[in-house]
């Protein structure tokens, strides 16, 4: 199980180490503007996030979870052992540019297929990592002496997310400091040593894990609830449950399909015992007729949609790293006389802020609410998240106001064309919006997480955790083509971009405030949302103690 745990956390250290300075990476040395290199990380960012859900589908159905991680791990490695040659390999990049002249070749075709080949294998080998790692873990203490140790499974839970959590430390920290002090060559070629040592491990245990056989996937069930309720479609539902016979899942509890979304009622019905029906019960034919429990299961995806999709604007928030690097590059980042916090390290407080959070609201908020109240203090899983979507919404509304404040000094410092020069303005001043960020992100996905896991089937546990990571990568595509929407109207008429790459010229505090419009109309659909979804299981539950 160690070795599992090792794969995971250092192949996540391997790849979150690219993204915090890719964009510098791809506007000094490829010669791309801000948007350009925007988008490129907002389509790797939503590859990363989406890929992890093809990735367990073909683990649960046709690979097996070893395989895929093992697979996963081997892709990861040449993708970044191919993005490292973009750094040491003069050809792979534009040659640099003529300062005299300030001229600046764009990259060829070929270059730009190249580190676009390489990001892209890297975001699929680590989305295949990442699909399988945690439920392989879990597989482990699926053996006779861990089976009775439930406090085990819970302690794994926690040691995994603590993994996670401290890799993206040593990634935001130690590596990214090597990438500015040592150079491109050295700071991506750490990751794939990490990523090669990675590899190793998940390999040298290979005999002694559980590896349980692929089965159908859930993925697949409800993809069959879908292509038979449109083959059934001819058929008449009645209004009374006893004229019809319904296919049952062996061993159920659930006996009729619910009323509502009553047309998918129809994948499961039964229309002739003797030609849809094998000896032992099951379908003879899965694509045509499915069983009640398949049935609400999407139903019950179904109608968490619209609540996902107001989560879906937050990871919009989220994903705008890319500005914030060189906001902070601009600004004073000293700590003390002799040490310099790199721009594309800033990141961490978001995520101290995330951990001080959880601490936070297990030791401190909860405690002081039920003693102030008189009783056991609890918020919902609905009011968290809520309450995410507004702390992201000031986010991006502080995010607004420091960088009008840092633009205006800038040019009164005269720093208008000169997008790189250090003004007089610490970047303390970025802790602000990095806490709320992290706070926000923190209680929104938490929250998430929980309300998708007490809402669904307990069968439907793997795509509850797969909603969240296509949120974010919706998300990014969004992000992506609000900016290049922005990038396009506001440069009409020779005007200066909002989103130029000379910050100091371009007008980043009217794009965010655009974010923080869009996060508050976010809000108020939320809000009508979450009314009409009615009691969350919780909240029942709250409602029947006495």
């Amino acid at each position: 199980m160690s070795d599992s745990f090792g794969n995971a956390a250092l192949t996540n250290a391997a790849t979150s180490a690219l993204t915090p300075n890719m964009i510098l990476y791809l506007m000094n040395e490829y010669h791309m503007d801000m948007t350009t290199g925007s988008n490129i990380i907002y389509m790797w960012s939503a590859v990363t996030n989406i890929a992890p859900v093809v990735g367990a589908f073909m683990a649960d159905s046709f690979v097996g979870r070893f395989q895929m991680i093992g697979l996963g791990s081997v892709v990861t490695l040449v993708g970044m052992f191919l993005f490292w040659l973009t750094s040491v390999i003069p050809q792979a990049r534009p040659p640099p540019c003529v300062n005299s002249n300030n001229i600046c070749r764009s990259a060829e075709m070929f270059q730009l297929f190249f580190l676009c080949f390489s990001l892209g294998i890297v975001a699929i080998g680590a989305g295949a990592v990442k699909s399988s790692s945690l439920a392989f873990g879990s597989d482990q203490l699926k053996r006779e002496v861990f089976q009775d140790n439930a406090r085990l499974m819970e302690r794994y839970f926690s040691w995994y997310y603590a993994s996670y959590a401290l890799s993206i430390l040593v990634a935001l920290t130690c590596l990214v400091y090597i990438q500015v002090n040592m150079g491109w060559a050295l700071g991506f070629g750490a990751p794939v040593l990490l990523m090669l040592f990675s590899t190793l491990l998940i390999y040298l245990g290979t005999p002694f894990y559980v590896k349980l056989k692929p089965k159908s996937s859930l993925i697949t069930g409800l993809f069959q609830v879908i292509v038979a309720s449109y083959r059934n479609r001819c058929l008449k539902l009645s209004s009374q449950s006893e004229d019809i016979q319904y296919h049952q899942k062996k061993g159920s509890t659930v006996v009729l399909p619910s009323e509502k979304l009553r047309f998918l009622n129809k994948a499961c019905i039964v229309q002739d015992p003797q030609l849809d029906l094998s000896p032992d019960g099951e379908a003879t034919d899965p694509w045509r007729l499915c069983t009640v429990d398949q049935v609400e299961e999407l139903k019950a995806l179904l109608k968490v949609v619209p609540i996902w999709l107001t989560g879906v604007v937050l990871s919009i928030n989220i994903s705008q790293n890319t500005f914030p690097v060189l906001q902070a590059n601009t600004m004073d980042r000293h700590i003390g006389s002799s040490f310099e916090i790199p721009a594309a390290s800033f990141g961490i407080f978001a995520v101290i802020s995330a951990i001080l959070w959880i601490v936070l609201y297990d030791y401190l908020i909860l405690p002081i609410a039920s003693k102030m109240t008189g009783k056991p203090a609890h918020f919902s899983t609905k009011e968290r998240m809520g309450f995410g979507l507004f702390l992201s919404f000031l986010s991006v509304l502080v995010v607004a106001v420091v960088e009008g404040v840092r633009r205006s000094i800038a040019i009164k410092e005269g720093y208008l064309d000169d997008p790189e020069g250090v003004i007089p303005m610490s970047a303390m001043w970025l802790l602000p919006q990095n806490s709320l960020t992290g706070f926000a992100e923190a209680l929104h996905a938490i929250g998430q997480n929980e309300f998708y896991i007490s809402e669904f089937p307990r069968s439907m546990s793997s795509v509850a955790a797969s909603l969240l990571g296509v949120g974010m990568g919706v998300g990014s595509l969004l992000a992506s083509s609000i900016m290049s929407t922005i990038d396009d109207l506001t440069k009409r008429g020779g005007e200066e971009s909002w989103v130029s790459s000379n910050i100091n010229k371009g007008h980043y505090d009217y794009y965010y405030l655009v974010l923080a419009g869009f996060s508050l109309v976010n809000i108020l659909c939320y809000i009508v949302c979450s009314k009409a979804y009615g009691p969350c299981k919780e909240e029942v539950m709250e409602e029947e103690k006495p």
